[in-house]
């Protein structure tokens, strides 16, 4: 007899923990390692944060709180979404909770019944069709291209969506491929979905990780259906807080209270902390994003100039986040000088683990086979090398009838 339950069967670890914590274990073993493969900013997080949050923790701000957060979080989260957003949510309708990963799937087990369909666009964050399944739910997945942009088109929307759909995922800018929706393109969206009566779960954690072009929220894009959307959001990446778990989220009053409830008999409020600390960024001077998005750019065009110069790997520029999503079908057929053959963008990922000891995301994690995605939120230094390893490794790699 088993003692999982048989929703265990349908999901798996998380493919970018399990690369990090491959990389970690090659590391104890001696092993210089680079990856490439976390959804983490190397910057520190900003100096008045981290004191706000020392401060709070010698003020004895170090107890419970409501289940949604602090009055003064919240009042601090509907400024931002005023200040930034052009948007209006009072206290009631808006929660804070350990990370955004933590609301996205509170949402969706507040919502889901078994047979709910779910529309994922692909590329998707790899947790999304886990989580719907988890919920009880079935991810219909949406292939998108780069003919579009790596962008849902009404035309892909409207043919997937059912009377079975509970939610629609929009992303943006999206991981893994830093697509960034225009609010035309939203509105277009929500052409289709006035007539549907599925919900909107708009994930804005890269909002502040624009490189070209504007930041839109769908929620401002698409008015009709402001009373359907959740909105995403949080402090991990736009302030680099990874570690301090703190996302938050607004919506339906019916909804953020059902999440209310979830959370109540979970993990409670989340850290007293990291809710100080949020205040401080979200009411603080963000200066410091222009500087960080200059290094950001920087490294993503030296980046894929790199990946420009690799016979067998090819990227578009994108305009969001800081991930490449780069084609290495072009090394699909070569041999590595193990004897290994080379045919998925699995075994691309598994020959730099192994030959060059760098961390890569294979795009079928993503939901979008013959990729891999790269981030390049690393130190400059480390980046360089990384690239130096890049070209190493992959020039080691023959055609399969050369090494026959």
């Amino acid at each position: 007899m088993t003692h999982l339950s048989s929703r265990m069967s349908r999901v798996g670890a998380s493919p970018t923990a399990a690369i990090s914590d491959t990389l970690r274990r090659l590391s104890a073993q001696g092993h210089d390692v680079i990856n490439l493969g976390e959804g983490e900013l190397d910057f520190a997080t900003p100096p008045h944060v981290c004191e706000a949050g020392i401060a709070a923790i010698r003020a004895g701000a170090t107890k419970y709180t409501a289940v949604s957060g602090t009055a003064a979080l919240k009042a601090a989260i509907a400024r931002k979404f005023l200040r930034d957003n052009d948007l209006t949510y009072p206290p009631e309708q808006i929660i804070a909770g350990a990370g955004a990963k933590q609301l996205i799937f509170n949402a969706l087990l507040a919502t889901i019944d078994a047979g709910d369909e779910v529309l994922v666009p692909a590329p998707y964050w790899v947790s999304y069709p886990d989580m719907v399944r988890l919920a009880g739910g079935e991810p219909v997945i949406v292939a998108t291209s780069p003919r579009t942009g790596w962008k849902l088109t009404p035309q892909d929307l409207a043919a997937h969506l059912t009377p079975r759909t509970k939610w629609v995922i929009l992303n943006s800018p999206n991981n893994p491929t830093g697509a960034v929706y225009t609010r035309a393109e939203l509105a277009a969206l929500a052409g289709v979905l006035v007539g549907h009566d599925a919900l909107i779960m708009a994930d804005d954690i890269y909002e502040h990780m624009i490189h070209e072009g504007t930041f839109i929220a769908p929620a401002s894009a698409m008015p009709d259906l402001f009373e359907r959307i959740l909105t995403i959001n949080g402090v991990s990446k736009g302030y680099s807080m990874t570690g301090w778990r703190l996302g938050f989220a607004a919506g339906p009053l019916w909804l953020i209270r059902a999440m209310d409830t979830l959370q109540s008999q979970s993990t409670s409020n989340a850290s007293t902390i990291s809710q100080a600390a949020a205040i401080a960024a979200l009411d603080g001077d963000m200066a410091f994003v222009a500087g960080w998005r200059a290094r950001l750019r920087a490294r993503r065009d030296l980046l894929i100039g790199a990946i420009d110069d690799i016979a067998g790997l090819s990227c578009d520029v994108p305009p969001g986040s800081f991930y490449v999503f780069a084609d290495c079908r072009g090394l699909f057929g070569t041999v590595a000088p193990d004897g290994a053959r080379l045919e998925t963008d699995g075994d691309v990922a598994a020959f730099l683990v192994r030959d060059a000891h760098i961390g890569v995301v294979p795009g079928s994690a993503f939901g979008t086979a013959g990729y891999l995605r790269l981030a390049y939120a690393i130190d400059d230094q480390l980046l360089g090398q990384a690239i130096a390893r890049l070209k190493t490794s992959l020039g080691k790699l023959t055609p399969a009838l050369a090494a026959g």
